[in-house]
């Protein structure tokens, strides 16, 4: 809205101004051309009008160069084949009236491009009359980044946007850690739109400007010195100074003379002040030295062979056109520039057929009865065709190269961060659009991938007002005579942490102490004063003095603040300086000793478990040995119960079997090895279970009091009530508010029968004070279900909260906050918890990796003797298994092949003993031989 009531200003502004100029100049109708259309198909000459303030530190640079890029061109027989480039100068007068009025005078020559003005202000203004004329603006000097072709489609910027020097100077406050600001700059569209988008740069950062400070550039030093005496007042001491490059200087003047150019002072010029610097020859002392420590900006320009070319010409140059107190500065590279754009365009519309004609506007036609007489203003027919080839224009120039994007802006933006010292200025580093700051050249890095990354940001060390090179701080307090405003809780139990006192300081406790001693630790001095928080009678709502610093009725509240999502959306807090979180306190009772208690060290699927992996190392062990240990060998009621007596009396030692089997060995030293380990723990829990002494509540923690219905007693003003309300979603009527330690006991003595409460819900650090001062009659259940702390509290982006911060840390590292609690909050271990039944049962979990130790183990081993046995079966034929069978056991005669013999007969064989099935096998051995021999004497002996 307020944009659309700026162009409003403007647009009535431009028809008073058209209505002034056409009553002074109506006797020059008779001398002007009143024809409809006229037209050059082959012009000798071509009109480009130029407009700025020739008295100026830019206008200075700009005529000498404006005049030599004309002499160029038209001296040059590669471009435009001969036709003459004619410049028309104007001069605003650094008036936007006079400006105005020139603008709409140059319009009259029918010029095919305006070069300039270098004010924004006016730039706007003369926008609307070459939107409307058609004639394509190139400006080297009105910065101003509201100046889009969205609005102005015939503006088109030669130089670099303010944009992108705002982004610049948000990345080197960001680089040095400086939060807020002030900016001081000229009311005007240049410096009230320079600094918005400056304010919209630093909010992406989580930075911003604290206050604006604008003038007017017709101001006398009085008022500037009030204005500088204003800020000074105020917490920020990092100054962005955004002014004409005219009259900027007098801001360090008076700042000189305030004292406000020493230490701790930090003053960032925008690009006005390099190029003030930069056209003086040289630089008198007085003035360098009101600008020592100063940062600025300036735009970047790549040290090629066209630019020293120019420089080194820039003396003639000087001498034969300007005008004005002004030399070189980078005003007049971008000027030089805009006419051999102007020029190539040129070329280039007239090669493919554009005509230099002017029309008159059917909008402007003269009225019946009007003394207006707009046929002055002619359109100029090509103007669409010449805009857009000059936006595809591409050539190197002296100021880089000149190159436009889809925005229309100049490739490659970039900065030079330079650093004001002694007599000159030294570059610290670079700012580009591509990969932000840097010490080396932007052109270099525009071959490399982009990154902006924190750690890639890089400057070269810096002389700060007053000779330092630390980096200052950036803000100090408030030089208003007020002291910093602290909140303190004023608490009715639980004195030891915050409570009132009749010292001169007022209050006293450990949170008072910690405080005190992180501010002694800072570098600077501040002072404050403590201001009580609630009436005494009950403890005040925590989240309510949270809030009253949020609202700046306090700049900070120091005391046992707990440190909670929904405040530090308002506030900022300090490292925590003590650990915190809720817990759950609980009448309890001895627990009874049970006749069972000998199951209790083992949960139930380690019994089960357990009593399985016997069983099966018993059968292991079983098929290991029977085939060659008599011990293991009998009927078969006999066998099952030496699996049952083997593998429980292992958990004795007490087996009485001998093992023979290598296999079994390695099997039975493993299983008792996990036997030792199993006995050991067993033993050792259950003498814990017996010998400690057990305690029981009712209440089990946190979950079991949700699920009640029972009373809850809270501290009173503690956050626990939200947490409990919002976060459980515990009925609000369960709720009892507890104002101190006193009101705890008698709530858990009546109990919730007697109008008293189940448990108490509360912060670890004054329950373990609440147990000390009961003599441990009370226990904490369950384990303590949040993690926060205790900080202290400030306004948003205060800088103390982050120095604050770091004090505590070294506190800590220190040794002292533990000599703080250790006078305040000293108190009785109360060791003996609620012992969780299930929790101190072993369970399988920590015993897994030896059950599955031995199980492999097992596995292994049956593998290896199946595998044996199998080899044995294999190896007997089916006749001599026949043979073997009838001398040793005639009624189970079999005359069936070894591939169809039965299970039966496999189980059998299986079940023999090792001995019998080695002497089979040898007999066959000896058979087979004596075969083969007879076999050989017998073909030996026959006839041939």
């Amino acid at each position: 809205m307020k944009e659309v009531l700026l162009i409003s200003v403007f647009m009535k502004r431009t028809l008073v101004l058209l209505c002034l100029w056409f009553f002074i100049w109506f006797p020059l109708e008779a001398f002007c051309s009143t024809g409809n259309t006229s037209s050059s198909s082959n012009p000798k000459v071509i009109n480009i009008g130029a407009l700025f303030t020739l008295n100026s530190v830019i206008g200075g640079a700009t005529k000498p160069s404006l005049l030599a890029a004309i002499d160029d061109v038209n001296s040059s027989p590669n471009i435009l084949n001969g036709i003459e480039l004619k410049l028309i100068l104007r001069d605003t007068n650094c008036s936007g009236f006079i400006g105005t009025m020139e603008a709409l005078q140059l319009m009259e020559s029918d010029i095919v491009v305006a070069i300039g003005p270098q004010s924004s202000g006016i730039a706007h203004v003369i926008s609307h009359v070459v939107n409307e004329l058609h004639v394509p603006l190139l400006s080297f000097g009105a910065t101003d980044p509201t100046l889009a072709y969205l609005q102005f489609p015939y503006f088109l910027r030669t130089t670099h946007s303010d944009y992108f020097q705002m982004y610049a100077i948000a990345d080197v406050l960001d680089y040095y850690g400086w939060r807020e600001v002030i900016a001081i700059f000229v009311d005007d569209d240049y410096g009230r739109n320079g600094i918005s988008v400056l304010g919209d740069a630093l909010a992406k950062k989580r930075a911003k400007i604290s206050y604006k400070a604008s003038f007017s550039p017709e101001d006398p030093e009085s008022k500037i010195n009030d204005l500088l005496v204003e800020v000074n007042l105020m917490e920020s001491r990092v100054f962005v100074v955004h002014v004409n490059p005219d009259t900027g200087l007098n801001i360090f003047s008076v700042a000189k003379r305030l004292n406000m150019m020493s230490g701790g002072y930090v003053w960032i010029a925008t690009d006005w002040l390099p190029s003030y610097l930069d056209s003086r020859e040289a630089v008198d002392p007085s003035t360098m030295n009101l600008l020592q420590g100063v940062v600025a900006l300036r735009r970047y320009i790549p040290d090629t062979n066209l630019k020293k070319r120019f420089i080194s010409r820039w003396k003639n140059l000087k001498d034969k056109g300007s005008t004005g107190p002004g030399g070189f500065n980078s005003y007049a590279l971008y000027a030089y520039d805009s006419v051999w754009l102007a020029a190539h365009a040129l070329e280039v519309f007239l090669s493919e057929g554009g005509n230099l004609s002017f029309s008159n506007d059917p909008k402007l036609r003269d009225t019946n009865g009007t003394t207006l007489h707009l046929s002055l203003l002619r359109v100029f027919n090509g103007g669409q065709q010449l805009l857009q080839t000059l936006l595809r224009m591409n050539f190197s120039g002296v100021s880089g190269q000149i190159q436009f994007n889809q925005q229309r802006d100049l490739i490659h933006p970039a900065f030079d961060v330079l650093n004001i010292g002694g007599t000159g200025t030294h570059r610290i580093g670079y700012w580009s659009n591509y990969s932000h700051l840097s010490i080396v050249p932007p052109e270099s890095l525009y071959t490399k991938p982009p990154n902006i990354s924190s750690s890639s940001q890089h400057l070269y060390g810096v002389k700060w007002p007053g000779e330092t090179s630390k980096v200052p701080r950036g803000w100090v307090f408030p030089n208003n005579g007020q002291p910093l405003r602290i909140a303190v809780p004023n608490r009715v139990g639980y004195k030891e942490f915050v409570s009132k006192d009749n010292s001169p300081q007022g209050v006293k406790g450990y949170c008072i102490d910690v405080f005190e001693a992180a501010i002694n630790l800072l570098p600077y001095a501040v002072p404050h004063t403590y201001m009580l928080f609630g009436d005494g009678n009950r403890n005040p709502n925590y989240d309510e003095i949270v809030s009253q610093v949020a609202q700046n009725k306090y700049d900070a509240a120091v005391g046992d603040i707990t440190i909670v999502m929904n405040r530090t959306k308002i506030v900022d807090f300090t490292q925590p300086y003590m650990e915190s979180g809720l817990v759950v306190v609980a009448p309890v009772k001895e627990a009874k000793s049970s006749p069972w208690a000998f199951l209790k060290p083992f949960t139930k699927e380690m019994w089960f478990v357990t009593a399985a992996l016997f069983l099966f190392v018993g059968v292991v062990m079983w098929i290991l040995e029977h085939r060659i240990n008599h011990e293991f060998r009998g009927p078969p009621r006999q066998q099952l119960i030496t699996i049952f007596w083997f593998s429980f009396s292992t958990m004795f030692f007490s087996h009485r079997e001998n093992t023979v089997s290598t296999l079994g060995r390695l099997v039975l030293i493993i299983w008792l090895f996990v036997v030792l380990i199993i006995n050991s723990s067993y033993t050792a829990s259950l003498t814990s279970i017996l010998t400690v002494q057990q305690l029981t509540s009712g209440i089990q923690g946190i979950d079991s009091l949700i699920s009640s219905s029972e009373p809850i007693g809270i501290q009173e003003g503690s956050f626990a009530l939200n947490y409990l309300v919002d976060e459980l979603n515990i009925a609000r009527s369960r709720i009892v508010k507890l104002k101190d330690p006193e009101a705890y006991l008698r709530a858990l003595n009546l109990g919730p029968k007697a109008g008293g409460v189940a448990a108490i819900v509360d912060e670890l650090p004054y329950i373990e004070l609440f147990l000390t001062s009961t003599n441990c009659l009370y226990r904490t259940v369950g384990q303590e279900f949040t993690k926060s702390g205790l900080g202290f509290a400030f306004q948003r982006d205060s800088p103390l909260a982050v120095d604050l911060s770091t004090a505590i840390l070294q506190l800590s590292e220190s040794g002292d906050l533990q000599k703080f609690h250790n006078k305040w909050l000293t108190h009785t271990e109360c060791s003996i918890q609620i012992n969780q039944e299930e929790e101190n049962k072993l369970s399988l979990s920590s015993f897994w990796g030896l059950f599955l130790i031995c199980g492999i183990a097992c596995v292994l081993a049956l593998t290896l003797f199946c595998y044996r046995v199998f080899t044995q079966y294999c190896r007997f034929s089916p006749e001599g298994e026949e043979a073997e069978v009838e001398e040793i056991e005639p009624s189970r005669l079999s005359r069936r092949s070894i591939l169809s013999t039965s299970f039966n007969n496999i189980m059998d064989f299986v079940d023999r003993k090792e001995t019998e099935i080695k002497e089979i096998l040898k007999r066959k051995n000896i058979n087979e031989s004596k075969q083969t021999s007879h076999n050989s004497n017998g073909q030996a002996s026959s006839p041939t």
